[in-house]
């Protein structure tokens, strides 16, 4: 190989190195304002995708969110919307083909916690959970099938939990809304698949975020002691893993739960 080719091939495999992940992709985000989502929301954006986000409560922290990733020069945008109601998830998918032309992933990431022992949760703690943590997943996937099912790709990522995958106590409605995304997610896969539309889900373990930030640091290290590697998650574990179930290194990955807790479920 002569000089000037070399020089080529050495300059083509600069680029492929320094190539993001995400560049050119869209992705959305729900429930981005704050632990995991905006730890998503932030990795996707450093790696080249467009990014709209949801928030529902945490108005401030949205609008603070869409600031600050606007440093990475890709097209950002949060919207106020709930994807536990139909209707809401519909609107978002529309709107966000609206301002940015196309979506290409979809992160199912909001959700909450009411926790209790059976004897003392409320059927409306039962059914608020699933409804957030479960109707949302399939009301986004829903309402952006149309879509991935026109342009023949498309990624769906659902944030599930090692609690979905193994139970808890004082946690049957959460467990329950985290095991039906996966339920979900593979029904998902086989369905989709053959139209090159990918849908995995992932399970964080225990991931140190505001959240946990708050509670007792003796409790908080006993957690940290049983797990394999010694050490809580960060958000940015779980949004290194959907960087990648997200860009085209996982184009032949479907139906799958990735196990993102330190060797907690091994």
């Amino acid at each position: 190989m002569n000089p000037s080719d070399l020089f080529k091939q050495k300059e083509k495999n600069n680029k492929i190195v320094n190539m993001k992940l995400l560049e050119g992709k869209t992705a959305i985000i729900t429930g981005a304002s704050k632990g995991i989502g905006r730890g998503i929301a932030e990795n996707f954006a450093k790696q080249g995708a467009n990014v709209a986000f949801t928030y529902l409560s945490s108005v401030e922290k949205g609008q603070q969110l869409e600031n600050e990733l606007a440093q990475f020069g890709t097209k950002i945008k949060g919207y106020r919307s709930d994807a536990s109601i139909m209707q809401s998830a519909e609107e978002l998918i529309a709107n966000v083909l609206e301002d940015f032309g196309q979506i290409d992933v979809v992160v199912n990431n909001a959700g909450i916690t009411k926790d209790n022992l059976l004897m003392r949760m409320s059927e409306d703690d039962f059914n608020a959970v699933v409804q957030i943590n479960l109707n949302s997943v399939f009301n986004m996937t829903k309402a952006v099938q149309r879509t991935f099912l026109k342009q023949r790709k498309g990624s769906i990522i659902n944030i599930s939990s090692v609690v979905g995958v193994k139970g808890n106590a004082g946690q049957a409605n959460y467990a329950a809304s985290k095991a039906g995304a996966i339920g979900f997610t593979k029904s998902v896969a086989l369905e989709l698949g053959s139209r090159n539309i990918r849908c995995n889900a992932i399970a964080p373990g225990f991931i140190e975020t505001e959240m946990t930030a708050v509670l007792d640091e003796n409790t908080v290290q006993g957690w940290r002691d049983a797990i394999p590697l010694k050490r809580g998650g960060t958000p940015d574990d779980v949004a290194n893993a959907c960087v990648f179930l997200a860009s085209d290194m996982s184009a032949y990955i479907t139906g799958q739960v990735l196990n993102v807790d330190g060797g907690m479920l091994t």
